[in-house]
């Protein structure tokens, strides 16, 4: 394997290991029973071609963790405030509907609840941030990508990934489009993708509190 195979495995193996995993959930289990399988599968993808790539050491701390609660106001308060999230612009065939696929019973289970939750705020911010930062980013500009330095400014890096980001999150690509907005402009201000990382978890993070505090289950699709 040569050193850019292996720095396009570092970045990109962990998140096609999780969103792998995560389809065939769905296709073939219809539940997330697999979800603790998942989580063990993606971070061995983390140890085995990550870690020469891998800090997490933030530079701006006290910067990532506002940007985390930003990023999870904004998540939550549109449908507080407005409660629109049911209308055809954000449920139809192509975004998918704001339905939790939890069983009833992975509700009250507290040590699928508590895998869930370290999933969210730690594991999935790092393969996250260490795609569509890390790598797509700098991808979009030069394929061999490592030549391009982290927070580099092109409009396609920036725009492109902003709205692959919100695709990913289905019924909420609108606020999807605004974090990863913020999440690039981030990256752009510190450079750093333990920054990312950083604010990237303390909004998963909230976000299961959030969850487990009110029942709103919708946000764990």
């Amino acid at each position: 394997m040569t050193d850019s195979q292996r720095a396009t495995a570092g970045y990109v193996a962990p998140f096609a290991a999780f969103v792998g995993f995560m389809a065939l959930e769905k296709s073939i289990f219809h539940s997330q029973h697999l979800y603790p399988v998942r989580c063990l599968v993606t971070l061995a993808a983390i140890l085995l071609f990550s870690r020469p790539f891998l800090s997490l050491r933030p530079s701006r701390p006290l910067g990532s963790i506002a940007m985390g609660i930003a990023v999870f106001v904004i998540w939550v308060a549109p449908d507080a405030l407005f409660g629109y999230r049911h209308y055809w612009l954000f449920e139809n065939q192509l975004t998918g509907s704001a339905a939790s696929t939890l069983a009833a019973g992975d509700r009250e289970a507290f040590p699928f609840l508590a895998v869930r939750t370290l999933g969210s705020a730690l594991l999935v911010p790092i393969i996250e941030e260490l795609f569509w930062r890390g790598w797509m980013m700098r991808w979009l500009i030069l394929p061999d990508f490592t030549k391009v330095a982290l927070g580099t400014y092109t409009p396609l890096a920036f725009w492109g990934v902003a709205l692959l980001f919100a695709s990913e999150h289905g019924p909420y690509w609108e606020v999807g489009l605004l974090a990863g907005i913020l999440y690039n402009w981030w990256m752009l201000r510190t450079r750093s993708l333990a920054d990312c990382m950083l604010a990237h978890a303390v909004t998963n993070g909230a976000l299961s509190a959030y969850v487990l505090t009110t029942g709103a289950w919708r946000y764990w699709l």
